[in-house]
């Protein structure tokens, strides 16, 4: 495949180039310049307004239903959505049925994506089944390829279990991913706990919850070494034990979801179940002190949280629906639409594509001559309503349709394929 990309602003993560043209020929940048001569064979692409180009962005800790809930995401369904919303790269997780626990595992998922336009990456499960007893094959599912280790959406509750999860992955530089939430303290618990969830009369989920178990997570590689990722982090205590560690040198990261960057808990009032997520959204002075930890380098990047649920699963009444929204499609446009000022383009671009694969270890696709074309294109001006017809998933459990946006992912291009939303 042979492209002229014109007219194209370059956003490094730094800076921001003026417009340029961008040559590729069979997956390969050939030159970037002013004007590029068209040659015999090359398809131009053009887009209307402010088109930019980054190295491509990546999304960790995407669910995709594959195998197992296929009625709810499939691993095609999951990189379509992956591609409408400029991602060039995810990082699954393991919560499937079988879980992703074992060599066989992770090499169905490679196998599955691999002419995929949305490069795949399997995160293994810590403990066989994602259930918290026993560890899974760690060192079998590292050969095979996975990326890093976690149960997901199932906390470790079990301290003994993750310090040897951090022990034994050190024989191969492996990374423990954890979500940090103490499930019988957050029991019952529908939503955040504060003045929203007693004025509706809702069980809170304490911000607590979540505090014991960074300052656990933090205690066991203390103590064990290893290195650990705390995805989705939500409060405001989590965001400074976590800077604290940083400073003393502990090799700790964390990841924040964009919907905690963008919403309190007032989005529940309504009690529209498409709100009901975890970790829950909180108050303003958590939300604050995330956006604070993400400009301050505690945060290392953002995920979509992209959690699909079927009908039955979400189209009920509040207490009985399942906690998770679809976020793919709609993360790029999340942040420019309501964080503009707090998250400029370049450290925006920066939070989407490099710091993701620092933390897993992973090469920064880089926009120069000679180099494999893995870009996400966008506008960060475009005006657009996001309409149902928008969702690239199977399922449909997310509260932004009719959603007037600010900025639009025009597709991306990686693997020698061009994927052009519409």
């Amino acid at each position: 495949m042979q492209l002229l990309l014109k007219n194209i602003r370059i956003c490094s993560g730094q800076k921001i180039a003026g417009p340029q043209d961008i040559r590729i020929s069979d997956g390969i940048i050939q030159a970037i310049g002013k004007n590029l001569p068209m040659e015999p064979g090359v398809q131009e692409i053009s887009f209307p307004g402010q088109a930019y180009a980054s190295a491509g962005w990546m999304d960790v800790g995407v669910h995709t239903g594959d195998p197992g809930y296929e009625h709810r995401e499939d691993l095609r369904t999951t990189t379509q959505a992956a591609a409408a919303g400029g991602f060039t790269a995810i990082a699954c997780a393991p919560n499937t049925l079988p879980v992703v626990d074992s060599k066989g595992s992770v090499v169905y998922i490679q196998n599955k994506t691999a002419g995929l336009p949305v490069s795949v990456f399997p995160i293994g499960a810590i403990s066989i089944g994602a259930k918290g007893a026993d560890l899974a094959e760690l060192y079998d599912m590292h050969a095979a390829g996975a990326i890093a280790f976690s149960d997901g959406r199932m906390p470790v509750q079990d301290a003994g279990l993750l310090l040897r999860a951090l022990q034994y992955v050190q024989a191969f530089q492996g990374l423990i991913m954890h979500q940090p939430h103490h499930n019988s303290i957050a029991a019952g618990g529908q939503m955040h706990e504060g003045l929203i969830s007693t004025q509706l009369g809702m069980r809170g989920m304490a911000a607590l919850a979540e505090e014991v178990a960074v300052q656990r997570d933090l205690s066991l590689l203390e103590y064990a070494g290893g290195r650990l990722h705390l995805h989705l982090v939500s409060t405001k205590k989590g965001v400074e034990m976590v800077r604290a560690a940083k400073a003393a040198g502990l090799p700790v990261t964390a990841s924040v979801a964009v919907a905690n960057l963008c919403f309190t808990d007032e989005a529940l009032v309504d009690f529209d179940s498409n709100w009901k997520v975890k970790p829950p959204l909180r108050d303003e002075t958590h939300r604050q002190a995330l956006l604070e930890g993400l400009a301050d380098g505690t945060i290392d990047f953002i995920c979509s949280n992209h959690t699909p649920w079927d009908q039955e699963m979400k189209n009920v009444e509040f207490p009985f629906a399942e906690f998770g929204m679809i976020g793919l499609e709609t993360a790029f446009a999340l942040c420019r639409t309501f964080l503009e000022k707090e998250l400029p383009l370049e450290q925006l671009v920066q939070r989407w594509a490099v710091g993701p694969r620092t933390v897993l270890g992973l090469p920064v696709p880089e926009i120069k001559p000679g180099a494999p074309a893995e870009l996400t294109l966008f506008d960060p001006e475009q005006a657009w309503t996001f309409a149902e017809k928008d969702i690239r998933s199977k399922s449909v459990n997310t509260p932004f349709v009719g959603q007037k946006f600010k900025g639009k992912v025009l597709g991306i291009l990686n693997k020698g394929q061009l994927e052009v939303r519409e």
